[in-house]
């Protein structure tokens, strides 16, 4: 009975993020855990927050707060924190690269890894969201309905595409780093300030797609100057700060750019998508901010307590992310199929205020099984993958664009289609799994293998 009560208690989740937390080298930096499991944490509060479904005249109607409540706008500045991670990215992706090169590694070992730990996560999703869309068509269910519960589920993977972009060019942009320094950031910046410019002065169409690259890898630069002690002091930290912050100012009062910093609907202009030169300017604030805080942060993790909370969060982090619109959807669903329980209260009001806290708990209540499901998947993809280091470049590259395409396919148009026999658009969920395969995981990886 002792053997068995031992056994329980190792195999206890919080016992062994504080086993893996007292493991933790010395000369780790916390606060980047910390940084990347509050990023993802906000995103998670902040869409249970805007999305606002009601019902109205006895048809659900897809409310977004935002839109709403104008007020609500100014919220995004804090709960838009994308930036944070990919700050937190740069950072990691500096310490790691610079030892990859130390130790004579190559590329392709030190990507792939990545890139499996990334995707490892989200084929689960897709296969059950393709189920769903398939079997809600067959079953008559209204294609428009499938369609927006596909499309609200899988929202989050548009950040997996860009930030897998990003990651693949971390050796030029690294390498850009070690020469120019901060340079190499403005550089960047002015980029950014180009394609608005062509975009809001000149009105030429489809170039401002081009800042998912300028915008997010000036951040992904902010993350390197971090890990090489740029904002150790916390007073030019907190200058950034206040500097981007009275930028972001001007940027929303003078210029064509909305209050809130991601998509409202019914509004001409997105900041997030594509992203724009507000939005970089909310990354810089938020960097000198959260980096003036690092001592103060640093401190709060020397307790035990705190520190294995975040090691517990981190290691589910990818699939929390992933899977809580889907918890979302299924609260809403069971809501709908109980005579539209709580749905009657109108978003904004307060009643509806008031019933947050209960909403929360219930969303909450549907994630954490989906949790303890899925998490393996993303745990799956951090053990070692030394034996994958002479994947072929190309393999490489042809896996990574069909995986990326398919993810921000499915961001931008669904999995569900409003035509078709299926109800599914069969070729977008097809990418990411072909490009699971060319990269040498998945069930299809040794009919890619024997090409090479």
């Amino acid at each position: 009975m002792r053997e068995r009560g031992e056994t329980a208690t190792k195999r206890n989740l919080w016992t062994r993020a504080q086993d893996m937390a007292l493991k933790a080298p010395p000369e780790r930096n916390r606060y980047v855990d910390f940084l990347r499991a509050f990023s993802i944490l906000a995103v998670v509060i902040g869409h249970w927050l805007v999305a606002a479904p009601y019902i109205e005249d006895g048809v659900v109607q897809g409310g977004h707060l935002l839109g709403i409540l104008p007020w609500t706008q100014w919220l995004t500045w804090g709960f838009q924190v994308m930036p944070v991670f990919f700050l937190v990215g740069g950072f990691s992706h500096g310490l790691s690269w610079s030892a990859n090169l130390r130790n004579n590694g190559s590329y392709a070992g030190w990507f792939t890894g990545r890139l499996r730990r990334l995707i490892n996560p989200v084929l689960p999703l897709f296969l059950i969201w393709t189920v769903f869309a398939l079997f809600g068509t067959a079953m008559g269910v209204d294609r428009k309905i499938v369609e927006l519960a596909a499309q609200l589920a899988l929202i989050p993977v548009w950040f997996l595409a860009v930030y897998l972009m990003v990651g693949a060019v971390v050796p030029y942009t690294y390498a850009l780093w070690k020469r120019f320094g901060m340079v190499s950031f403005w550089g960047l910046v002015a980029g950014a300030i180009a394609i608005d410019a062509a975009t809001f002065a000149l009105n030429i169409p489809y170039v401002n797609f081009v800042n998912f690259a300028f915008i997010w890898l000036a951040v992904h630069q902010l993350g390197y100057a971090w890990s090489e002690g740029y904002f150790a002091k916390p007073a030019k930290a907190l200058i950034w700060g206040i500097g981007g912050l009275i930028a972001l100012g001007l940027f929303v009062g003078f210029g064509p750019y909305p209050v809130a910093m991601i998509g409202v609907p019914g509004e001409p202009v997105s900041n997030s998508m594509p992203p724009t030169i507000a939005l970089l300017a909310l990354g810089i604030a938020q960097t000198g901010l959260v980096l003036a805080l690092e001592p103060m942060g640093r401190r709060m993790l020397d307790n035990l307590k705190i520190w294995t909370g975040v090691v517990l969060l981190n290691g589910m982090i990818m699939t929390t992310y992933l899977w809580h619109l889907t918890a979302f959807v299924l609260v809403m669903v069971a809501a709908w199929l109980l005579g539209g329980i709580g749905l009657e209260a109108a978003p904004g009001s307060s009643l509806w205020w008031l019933a947050r806290p209960i909403w929360f708990a219930l969303y909450i209540a549907a994630l954490l099984p989906l949790i303890m499901i899925f998490a393996k998947y993303e745990q799956a993809g951090t053990g070692g993958q030394g034996e994958k280091a002479d994947l072929p470049h190309w393999r490489l590259i042809v896996g990574l664009l069909f995986v990326c395409a398919g993810l921000a396919a499915t961001a931008a148009i669904s999995i569900a289609s409003p035509l078709g026999v299926t109800g599914v658009r069969l070729w977008v969920v097809a990418m990411p799994f072909i490009g699971a395969a060319f990269i040498g995981f998945g069930p299809a990886h040794k009919i890619a293998k024997r090409l090479s």
